[in-house]
């Protein structure tokens, strides 16, 4: 999903943001033949996201910008790595700091939280899988960085995939199961069909319209337990509703598919990152 496309779509607009008619501090204190040497360095350990959209950053702003990335993404780095090294001309070194920052500190902040939830749910059959609360603009940079930290995507957007939520049962014109039926004949055999129930009596209905995976959003665990038993792998079973980093493990134990996380990329804190010019001409 991570495409040169998307990468400059994010770039391009986020530079005209930072600086729509140029970088005035820079134009009054720095000569433009000055040229600069700057390193990317880790202030805290984690794993990295981005590298692309650094190089891209750089180069949208200057061809003469040279960037040599020190780790690959997915990699896991430590407090005081040297992640990246970028030359060039310093006005264009300092004109894509913010923007190559900001960008890369949120996706390696959500690939390091990702791989934390990886991890708790080890040796179980759970994949971890984001969700759509993803920031606008940057679903295919947030997209990849879960990733890069060992996790899976649910459906890119509302095209992808059919999942009925709670919302859409309220308003269905009658049963669910016979809903289903009609929404399963119409579709394509390659297009996933995807229902959410938050009560167990809603489970057979659902599995008996023919989905290929059922939600379980806000179950307790027995219930989940229960949930899985029921489905007695008719569908895959995606555990949705208070995960976090103290439920995961537990919710991955009872025997879902599919553990959904929002936190990964809804309310995920910034990896501490800081470009520093080491050299200068």
């Amino acid at each position: 999903m991570l495409t040169d496309a998307a990468i400059e779509t994010v770039v391009f607009a986020a530079l005209e943001e930072d600086a729509p008619w140029g970088d005035v501090t820079s134009e009054l204190f720095v000569p433009a033949e000055t040229l600069a040497t700057a390193e990317l360095n880790a202030r805290e350990p984690g794993v990295f996201s981005g590298g692309a959209v650094i190089v891209a950053t750089f180069a949208a702003v200057s061809a003469d910008v040279s960037v040599e990335l020190m780790v690959d993404d997915g990699d896991r780095f430590e407090a005081g790595d040297v992640i990246a090294v970028i030359s060039g001309p310093a006005r264009a070194v300092l004109r894509g700091e913010r923007v190559a920052l900001n960008l890369t500190q949120r996706m390696s902040g959500i690939a390091t939280l990702t791989a934390q939830y990886v991890a708790l749910v080890a040796g179980t059959s759970a994949r971890v899988v984001d969700t759509r609360k993803t920031t606008p603009g940057l679903r295919a940079l947030e997209r990849h960085a879960v990733r890069c930290g060992g996790g899976f995507n649910h459906r890119f957007s509302l095209s992808d995939a059919v999942l009925a939520k709670d919302n859409h049962l309220a308003l269905l014109p009658g049963s669910v199961t016979d809903v289903i039926r009609a929404a399963r004949a119409q579709l394509s055999h390659t297009t996933h069909l995807e229902v959410e129930v938050d009560r167990l009596e809603q489970i057979e209905p659902v599995l008996a319209g023919g989905v290929d995976t059922i939600m379980l959003d806000n179950f307790s665990l027995d219930d989940l337990r229960t949930g899985v038993a029921q489905v007695a792998g008719r569908a895959k079973v995606e555990a949705s509703g208070g995960v976090n980093l103290d439920t995961v493990a537990a919710i991955a134990q009872t025997g879902v598919d599919l553990i959904s996380v929002g936190a990964l990329t809804h309310s995920v804190r910034a990896l501490d990152l800081g470009l520093d010019v080491v050299f200068t001409k």
